[in-house]
């Protein structure tokens, strides 16, 4: 504390004025001056831009860890720490250990800008330690990466903290330093599935690509001549993902009445009204006038034998329609012709066809 001394007054001045002087000095007040010290630690200068990239932030997955720094101080460097907390980014303070998190098992599998380092024995579960005979580092860019490292099970911010040092072994004092966080989360899983289906059906007539819309079942040729073909319609919708497409065959029986037939066109023909004649197509037939072209934004066709326009032909287990793809809506158009001769024997002719579609998943 300074000194205060009395003021040295003359030898020769009144007794009255030395008597109001006297009174003046109690009135002199004594000041204290207080100075407080705030230590800081030190660690050189911060380490400029930085980051920690993770391959994924999902809980507890193995993933690869890659530091990027840049050295802002030029000078020996022997070793790098680079510890992992849960609780700051202050490398002056207790470190928290994240639940979960595990370095130890990590492969070093990248460096760059300062190099030379190989993982120090001295590392942990939370903490990397990489070393190399203390050498000059220039500033500017380095990076590091660290696979297989093990991330903290629960979800949250964590921190990072990163000092260069100038010893082998990450002792003594830091040289420069910095802090980084990063995030871990629980992951949003999004699955589908789209199911396999095949869609078909038949009926005389299927209204806009819809099988809902399908009406009938049943052809009535009228009555047969032997000048003259008789001839109808019925349609086939069909559609499917199945990675190898899909078949349709047909089997059944020619028409008959009791014994007697009306014979089926085994081989294909043209329509010969007189002649004994049971057959179809999947085309637009001028003779007898019928029949549509295949529809719809798939892609499938006829097989050869049902895909000659006037070219008629029935075969039991015949596959009529084929696709090795999946396809789309595709809409078939059957267009049967019936001759038969002057002496066909009277009677109700029926026949009962079916259209088995199979997809090849």
């Amino acid at each position: 504390m300074p000194a205060i001394h009395a003021p040295r007054w003359p030898r020769n001045l009144p007794a009255r004025l030395t008597s109001a002087l006297t009174t003046l000095v109690p009135l002199v007040a004594l000041s204290v001056l207080v100075i407080h010290y705030l230590f800081v630690a030190a660690y050189g200068a911060q380490l400029g831009e930085r980051s920690l990239s993770l391959s994924s932030n999902e809980v507890s997955a193995h993933t690869l860890y890659q530091l990027n720094f840049s050295l802002v101080t030029a000078g020996i460097i022997g070793s790098i720490k680079i510890q992992f907390c849960s609780n700051d980014p202050f490398p002056e303070d207790p470190c928290s250990v994240p639940a979960g998190l595990d370095t130890s098992t990590a492969n070093f599998v990248q460096q760059s800008g300062v190099t030379g380092f190989v993982v120090n024995p001295a590392s942990n579960a939370n903490t990397i330690i990489l070393s190399r005979v203390p050498a000059p580092a220039s500033t500017g860019r380095a990076t590091y990466g660290f696979d297989e490292v093990k991330n903290p099970s629960s979800p949250g911010s964590y921190y990072a903290r990163v000092q260069t040092f100038a010893s082998a072994d990450a002792s003594g004092p830091a040289s420069d330093y910095g802090g980084i966080v990063f995030a871990i989360a629980n992951q949003v899983t999004i699955t589908a599935e789209v199911p396999p289906y095949l869609l078909f059906c038949t009926a005389i007539t299927i209204g806009g690509l819809n099988c809902a819309n399908g009406v009938g079942d049943y052809i009535d040729f009228g009555e047969f001549s032997s000048v003259k073909a008789s001839s109808a319609t019925s349609q086939l919708l069909v559609a499917t993902n199945a990675e190898q497409g899909y078949a349709i065959s047909i089997t059944g029986t020619t028409l008959a009445s009791g014994n007697n037939i009306i014979a089926a066109l085994a081989v294909g023909d043209v329509s010969r009204p007189g002649t004994g004649q049971f057959g179809f197509n999947l085309k637009t037939n001028t003779t007898p006038v019928g029949g549509n072209e295949v529809s719809g934004p798939g892609v499938s066709g006829p097989q050869p034998n049902y895909a000659q326009p006037n070219i008629y032909r029935f075969t039991p287990g015949d596959t009529i329609i084929s696709t090795a793809v999946p396809d789309n809506l595709r809409l078939y158009t059957s267009s049967y012709i019936v001759n038969v001769p002057k002496t066909q024997s009277p009677g109700i002719y029926v026949s009962t066809v079916t259209y088995v579609c199979l997809a090849n998943f």
